[in-house]
């Protein structure tokens, strides 16, 4: 791809976020009641693409049940609330009634309490003895740390989780954790990310983890594009990650999953993440917004592993729903931001595509800006998102 000149001795590639592209029909249509959109991952089967991400305002114990119970799957934070507090219900009470002002210090305040491993092992034993697939998230800073604790439990999936994973991690303090052969020697799958370059992709895969997951500065409540300056525009980085992932099935014949993580609110944003090269997508916001959701109208970033940055953005999300409505609907506004598995099964039926892999090869226009039709639209929406 072409670099442009930012300025003279440096260049750069022009990037484009899932708001700057769209999906182009073919000459083929179906029913969207004869779309598939299963997808699996090892052993796992899941009926809809799409995992709860981890963090504590969308992904309960509870939560990871009701996902589950409705074909899709949460990630609870091994390092959140849930493992730093016995019952952490008043604390969720307290984060939702805090000042803007007060936020920051606060949530720093209440996530210096230490994680506690019996918890660790707890809750994943709570998910997977109501029948769910169990899947838990920690940072490769803490991951040697519970790794007995995760490995005690009846966990099914590990997700090693951070702003920015390396294959390469440098430290002059401590030993980095070697992810080629943790994630050998563990016996379930691993996904690894964030990450959003194609080299730092395809470094991920070949450590042998099941899934990659990609977004750096894209979601509602991350700070790393305002805090660090990292980032990557989403539908740009899930293009990279999927070459990536085709150069790595080439070299070894092993398929690498590709999750797109963050940036995605509607059925729409999803549809497009698939074009791009997603197996399955990550979100936060959009379930925070469901009542079962156990931040109370809000949404923050999964814990920093720096303890004087800010912890993300806590957002205020409203509230729209069950999981089932916002997932499979009714959808009664329209903004696309409930039954978003329906707006991907139509959006894969208008063209003609059957399954998520086949939705992979439908053509991608890049289209900037609004279209006056939605220019009129959205200033009738109002100030919520």
């Amino acid at each position: 791809m072409a670099e442009i000149e930012i300025g003279l001795g440096k260049s750069g590639r022009r990037a484009y976020g899932l708001d700057d592209v769209a999906i182009v029909p073919s000459r083929r249509t179906r029913d969207p009641e004869h779309v598939d959109v299963s997808w699996e991952l090892d052993a796992y089967r899941f009926e809809l693409p799409i995992l709860g991400a981890a963090v504590d305002g969308v992904v309960s114990p509870a939560t990871a049940v009701e996902l589950d119970r409705l074909g899709a799957a949460g990630v609870l934070n091994l390092e959140g609330l849930w493992t730093r507090y016995e019952d952490p219900e008043p604390y969720f009470d307290e984060i939702a009634r805090l000042d803007d002002a007060k936020v920051t210090g606060r949530l720093q305040e209440i996530y210096s309490e230490p994680v506690k491993p019996t918890l660790v092992t707890e809750r994943i034993n709570e998910i997977h003895a109501a029948g769910a697939v169990a899947i838990g998230a920690v940072t490769p800073q803490r991951t040697p740390t519970l790794l007995p604790a995760i490995v005690a439990s009846d966990l099914d999936m590990l997700v090693i989780q951070g702003t920015v994973v390396s294959a390469e991690h440098v430290s002059k303090n401590v030993d980095p954790l070697n992810l080629k052969s943790f994630v050998r020697e563990l016996d379930v799958p691993v996904l690894v990310g964030g990450c959003a370059s194609y080299q730092a992709a395809l470094h991920l895969m070949r450590t042998g983890a099941a899934g990659v997951l990609v977004g750096v500065g894209s979601g509602r409540a991350c700070t790393s594009r305002s805090v660090l300056g990292i980032g990557v525009p989403q539908a740009t980085a899930i293009a990279d990650v999927r070459a990536a992932r085709m150069r790595h099935l080439d070299e070894t014949g092993v398929y690498v999953h590709v999750l797109a993580d963050g940036g995605m609110a509607t059925g729409g944003d999803i549809a497009k993440a698939v074009v791009c090269g997603a197996d399955a997508v990550m979100i936060g916001s959009p379930l925070a917004a469901a009542v079962e959701a156990p931040g109370r109208g809000f949404h923050w970033g999964m814990s920093t592993f720096h303890p004087s940055l800010p912890r993300g953005t806590r957002v205020r999300v409203a509230t729209r729903g069950s999981l089932a409505e916002i997932l499979n609907g009714p959808a009664n506004d329209d903004d696309g931001r409930t039954n978003l598995v329906g707006g991907l099964r139509t959006s894969m039926a208008t063209c003609g595509y059957e399954t998520l892999k086949e939705f992979q090869k439908a053509e991608l226009m890049v289209a900037p800006g609004q279209t006056p039709s939605t220019a009129l639209q959205h200033p009738q929406r109002g100030t919520d998102a």
